[in-house]
Parts: structure tokens; sequence; C-alpha cells
């Protein structure tokens, strides 16, 4: 009986915590998976480009609307960062928040 009650409780938390962000209003799974597909094609191809420091610009993504931060050390760099992040595909918009050193 004990057993029963444990693995009740465990489904009925497990079903709690993975429905809780789409209760509250939030993202549902297949957006999440969509944003962090989002996120990770960005964040590839500052990686794969030169002209942009990928360790230095944060990128999140949130109902296909990326935010760049970070720092740059050029207008050149900023501005890259920006047009890459709008090639991804299933972007929607880019609020280019990076910060460019003096």
């Amino acid at each position: 009986m004990t057993i029963i009650r444990t693995l009740l409780l465990t489904l009925a938390l497990a079903i709690g915590v993975s429905a809780c962000s789409v209760m509250r209003g939030q993202e549902s799974m297949r957006e999440y998976t969509s944003d962090a597909s989002i996120t990770t094609a960005v964040k590839t191809s500052f990686a794969k480009d030169s002209t942009v420091a990928a360790t230095s610009i944060g990128v999140e993504t949130l109902d296909g609307i990326v935010q760049l931060s970070g720092f740059a050390k050029s207008q050149e760099e900023k501005s890259r960062a920006e047009m890459l992040a709008k090639q991804a595909k299933g972007v929607k918009t880019v609020r280019n928040n990076i910060i460019v050193r003096p």
C-alpha cells in the first residue's frame, strides 16, 4: 500500500512539474524546444563567424524573439551579431542590447 501511494505521489508530482510552465501562461514544450533550437542556431553561427566573439555575447530566445546581450569590440561586431541572429530559422525579431566597449 505504501509503495502504491509513493508511486502515485511521484507521478502526480512529475505531471505537476512538467505542466507547471504551461499552466502559468508560459511556453509549451514545443515552443520551448523551438526557442532552444533558435538559441543554439544563433550561438553556432556566432562560433563559426570570425567577426563575432561568441563567448562575449549572450543569446536568449522567447517566442521566437531573440535578445542579444553582452559586449562587442566594435560596432561592426554588434551589427554582424544582429545580422546572424536574424538569419536563424524561426526568428521573429532581434533585440540587440549588445554594448560596444569603448
